[in-house]
């Protein structure tokens, strides 16, 4: 996937996934996974394995597969009672961020960019976070996965997200780190950037017609925004 012969047009209105894109939460969550599965005795590889397979989904399809990799381990809300308290620790001083997002969004809402936040995480969840991340008030909107009408890969929360800036999706920019989520922004017709975060090692990034950028800045930059950073 190459971005040299990327012709953009100019964004109306501004797209993003937290977890993994905004939020550095996905390492820490893959810690707290391999911590909940230590404790029943399941080998690491294969828990990294499960929890990579976990990017990207809703809760509804990520609570199947939780509970068919657990085989009776832990029963479903014992699972998601230890991993809400083991998240809540693990947050409860700070919210670490993925490089040059601050500077990234601060700086597009000095600009008087629209923007929104498109995520599978339950509404109450991510504006806690967000908030606590300080990157909350710069959104016009948190579209959450309890919150749409069918959950990525489908297109409704990143149509939905468009709607609620009162832009059509063409007009939107989308930026992703998951498979799953960077599919549904393209089925939604968005001019969509993936950043990757974790990753199987051995599974290709998906070729939608996305484009692909190292970092936030990087993406913004394809779209022709420059964001005064800092060295990260």
């Amino acid at each position: 996937m190459d971005n040299s012969d990327f012709q953009p047009r100019p964004p109306k209105g501004f797209l993003f996934d937290m977890d993994g894109l905004l939020l550095d939460t996905e390492r820490l969550g893959l810690k707290l996974f391999l911590q909940i599965c230590g404790g029943l005795d399941i080998a690491a590889d294969a828990a990294e394995a499960q929890f990579l397979d976990l990017i990207g989904g809703s809760r509804s399809v990520n609570s199947a597969k939780i509970e068919r990799f657990l085989k009776g381990r832990l029963d479903p809300d014992g699972f998601e009672r230890a991993w809400i308290d083991g998240k809540d620790q693990m947050l409860q001083d700070n919210v670490p961020l993925r490089p040059y997002v601050r500077e990234v969004i601060s700086g597009l809402a000095a600009q008087g960019a629209k923007m929104a936040v498109v995520t599978s995480t339950i509404g109450s969840v991510a504006r806690s976070e967000l908030e606590k991340a300080d990157l909350l008030r710069h959104f016009q909107c948190v579209i959450a996965g309890d919150e749409v009408t069918a959950n990525k890969p489908d297109p409704a929360p990143y149509l939905q997200g468009a709607a609620a800036l009162g832009f059509d999706p063409s007009e939107c920019a989308a930026f992703e780190d998951s498979d799953t989520g960077i599919t549904a922004a393209m089925r939604a017709g968005c001019q969509a950037v993936q950043i990757p975060d974790l990753r199987a090692p051995d599974v290709a990034l998906p070729d939608l017609g996305q484009k692909i950028a190292a970092d936030l800045r990087q993406a913004v930059a394809l779209f022709g925004f420059q964001v005064q950073t800092e060295t990260v």
